[in-house]
């Protein structure tokens, strides 16, 4: 008689504290299955396919961090894959030279900016949002947003969106040696990345 073994994975820890405001709505009309691997944790599932951790657990009615070699796991969309391109431009754009803790967390404050009550409620409308006859972001003032995004922002913005929903809540970002605003640093700082100041 053959004996099968099940083999038990545990989630890796997260070593981050990025930026992030509350759990995401995540769009359940198109999914994909993942079947777990050995040495898979909801982490790097979340990261390869560009969903919140929060998500993937919620969708398959996950309590723990447990997850089983074989068992198969039911990934939502978190968002459109056009969604997922017009970010990842702003991150090329945003964060060129920056590290890539620092792309991350300039994906997250647009994600963050999604999930706050104080902005716009999807990402086309957070980035190409326009106060007092400017936009938010520079790249779309200045055309630099239609640039294609290389693969460290595309990895990026995958990061950014599984780590959604957990962090310090950056809802702004500025360089501090070139911020003439008075209002922007006058903002509570959660991290600086770079050249980068993030800001909620």
């Amino acid at each position: 008689m053959k004996k099968t073994i099940l083999k038990l994975v545990a989630v890796s820890t997260l070593a981050f504290s990025l930026v992030a405001m509350t759990a995401p709505q995540s769009k359940a009309s198109a999914a994909t299955t993942h079947q777990v691997q050995s040495g898979d944790t909801f982490w790097l599932i979340g990261k390869k396919y560009g969903v919140p951790v929060s998500s993937i657990m919620s969708t398959n009615k996950k309590s723990s961090h447990l997850l089983f070699v074989g068992e198969k796991l039911v990934i939502p969309q978190s968002i459109t894959a056009a969604e997922m391109d017009l970010l990842a431009k702003l991150v090329h754009a945003e964060a060129k030279g920056e590290p890539y803790a620092g792309k991350v967390a300039v994906a997250s404050v647009v994600l963050n900016r999604v999930d706050s009550s104080l902005f716009p409620n999807d990402i086309k409308s957070v980035i190409y949002q326009k106060d007092q006859g400017y936009y938010a972001f520079t790249p779309v003032q200045n055309g630099t947003i239609n640039q294609p995004a290389n693969a460290s922002a595309k990895e990026a913005v995958k990061e950014a969106l599984a780590f959604r929903g957990r962090g310090q809540g950056s809802l702004y970002f500025y360089n501090p040696k070139t911020a003439k605003s008075t209002w922007i640093i006058s903002k509570e700082v959660t991290i600086t990345i770079g050249n980068h100041r993030f800001a909620k």
